[in-house]
């Protein structure tokens, strides 16, 4: 199918990489477009419901916790499933159960590495400097290398370097949409890797707030500091999100735009310049959840291309 250039008009997609594909969201329905290991092109949509697409999703503040347990949660079952794909092993599906395990094991080893790491690490900074603040700032700036830095070494190994690269596809197709452009491989070239609405944007602003809501906080015992961080993680996601939210609706403002460079630059880091058959995919992913929201479902699977 095509995609009507008006579309872009109307509705908003954003989406992630995954294993050998690309998930994409509308603001009612999710596709997935992964590559079999025949070289076929494989989909699957879905409608969301409950809790993604209810009234918090309104509410300032409780909105963007629900983001980020949507961004989890349906990026768990999209590797999951195009893992299943990829590999060409039997389709299953993740129970809620299974879910709710491995969302919780991914939130402790976050709230463990990267929150309570750092207080522990940087504990010993205040005593030796004669100033706790600094201990504080210490703490937040190597939260802030931690995270830059694991992006970076992971991004070495060879599998996520092609999940990177889906990553730049999803984005320059979305680009070239947003843009009211056909989607061929040649115009969805012309766009950056990197845009404003990723995911990516989100952890590097969520990093920086922390720092910033850890500081006001001041220097309470270590035991309760690590507490802190830990149980206000939910709230600093959400004012990370409402602060990018203002970002975007801002965008041209030379102030804003200012600001908005270090997340960009970081997507030179999760991003990778794509091939023709994995714009492909992200074509296929974008296409499916555009006749999803239009209520004309894509079925099936595309020949090898």
């Amino acid at each position: 199918m095509s995609v009507k250039p008006d579309a872009a008009s109307n509705l908003y997609y954003g989406g992630q990489a995954v294993m050998e594909g690309v998930m994409i969201r509308g603001p009612r329905h999710m596709a997935i477009a992964v590559r079999a290991p025949d070289g076929t092109i494989v989909r699957k949509g879905e409608a969301l419901t409950g809790v993604y697409t209810g009234w918090p999703r309104r509410v300032p503040i409780l909105r963007g916790m629900v983001v980020l347990y949507e961004t989890l949660a349906l990026g768990v079952r999209a590797l999951t499933w195009s893992s299943q794909v990829a590999l060409g092993q039997e389709e299953e599906e993740v129970s809620s159960t299974q879910l709710a395990v491995m969302l919780g094991v991914m939130l402790l080893l976050v709230a463990v590495i990267f929150f309570a790491g750092p207080v522990l690490l940087t504990s010993w900074l205040g005593r030796v400097i004669g100033n706790d603040y600094a201990e504080v700032i210490a703490e937040g700036l190597l939260r802030l290398a931690m995270l830059v830095g694991y992006i970076w070494l992971i991004g070495r190994m060879k599998d996520v370097r092609r999940v990177f690269a889906y990553h730049g596809a999803e984005h320059r197709t979305i680009h070239a949409y947003e843009h009211g452009r056909a989607l061929t491989p040649a115009n969805i070239r012309e766009y950056p890797n990197a845009h404003p609405r990723c995911g990516t944007a989100f952890l590097l602003t969520v990093m920086v707030i922390s720092l910033a809501v850890f500081v006001l906080l001041g220097t309470p015992p270590i035991w309760l500091r690590i507490v802190e961080r830990i149980v206000l993680i939910p709230i600093i996601a959400a004012l990370a999100y409402e602060v990018l939210r203002l970002a975007q609706r801002f965008e041209d403002n030379a102030v804003f735009s200012l600001l908005y460079r270090p997340n960009i630059w970081l997507q030179s880091l999760t991003t990778r310049d794509p091939d023709d058959a994995q714009i492909e995919v992200a074509v296929a992913a974008l296409e499916h959840v555009v006749a999803l929201e239009a209520g004309a479902a894509v079925v099936g699977r595309d020949a090898a291309g």
